[in-house]
């Protein structure tokens, strides 16, 4: 198990491959023209913002409210999904 000090001083190239093989999709979405991936790895949220031929890691400090993180994946999910009549 990672924790989140060790995982912030990983080289970016090692944080997406722990990510990739490590971590849990949340959700995803995209921005712009970038594809964004939500991870959680342990017990904190990690982004991976992709575009051909770059990869950007993105750490929340674990004092931010998991909603603000969610919040921006909220608009594609379907609320019916979770439910049935």
């Amino acid at each position: 198990m990672i924790e989140y000090p060790l995982f912030n001083r990983l080289p970016s190239w090692s944080q997406v491959e722990v990510l990739t093989n490590k971590g849990t999709v949340v959700a995803q979405r995209n921005h712009k023209d970038w594809h964004i991936t939500l991870y959680t790895l342990n017990n904190f949220f990690v982004e991976l913002w992709e575009k051909p031929n770059l990869e950007i890691i993105g750490s929340f400090h674990s004092s931010v409210n998991p909603m603000a993180i969610l919040e921006p994946y909220t608009q594609d999910i379907q609320i019916e999904d979770f439910y049935s009549f």
